[in-house]
């Protein structure tokens, strides 16, 4: 296949000079190409993550963006925020491309108005969280490690309570997700983090 190529390409191109500079200006230009696409897909990504591009539709504006609003997360006494992004995009290169891919569905979802009103939004609450907190069970919370790590906490500064709790959640093999939900959004109907199996763990 190649071998032919090369030769109707010689027979197009027969001087040398010509030859190298078709081959040379086609160098340049797929370079050039695969610039615009890396460097255009890498914005891309990153205007994804941005918090204006996540409340850009009021399906998440006015529910689960106005319930975060104001919580831990949002506002506190360091002014270190966690964003939607932070939350529900992985960092790694593969795992965010495929999350990325995962979301077209929400393109769906919002062409076919399944979440478009108030009432539709409450209706799927509980099947939107569990999706949620299945992604975060299978990947031992890791949204959370992000921010927050376990070997860097502090003991002394927490509660006898809080220590206690965290010894048990590790003794059971428990993720962060089990115990720490409904603190950005409002908690729904039905089974929570702790009731989900996930067969990876």
């Amino acid at each position: 296949m190649l071998g032919k190529f090369w030769r109707v390409f010689r027979e197009q191109y027969p001087s040398r000079g010509k030859a190298a500079a078709v081959i040379a200006a086609s160098l340049v230009v797929f370079v050039l190409v695969s610039a615009v696409l890396v460097i255009g897909g890498a914005a891309g990504l990153a205007w994804t993550n941005t918090e204006k591009f996540c409340t850009g539709c009021h399906e998440m504006r006015d529910n689960v963006f106005a319930e975060y609003t104001g919580t831990i997360h949002d506002t506190n006494r360091t002014g270190v925020r966690a964003i939607c992004s932070d939350c529900h995009v992985p960092r790694e290169p593969v795992a965010l491309i495929e999350a990325k891919i995962h979301a077209t569905h929400d393109l769906f979802s919002k062409a076919m108005g399944t979440i478009d009103t108030k009432e539709k939004f409450e209706a799927h609450r509980s099947e939107m969280a569990q999706r949620v907190w299945r992604r975060m069970k299978a990947n031992d919370s890791a949204p959370c490690r992000n921010c927050h790590n376990a070997a860097k906490m502090d003991e002394d500064k927490q509660s006898d309570r809080a220590k206690a709790r965290h010894a048990k959640g590790k003794a059971e093999g428990k993720t962060c997700i089990d115990c720490h939900f409904a603190i950005a959004h409002k908690e729904p109907a039905g089974p929570g983090p702790a009731d989900i199996q996930v067969s990876n763990q």
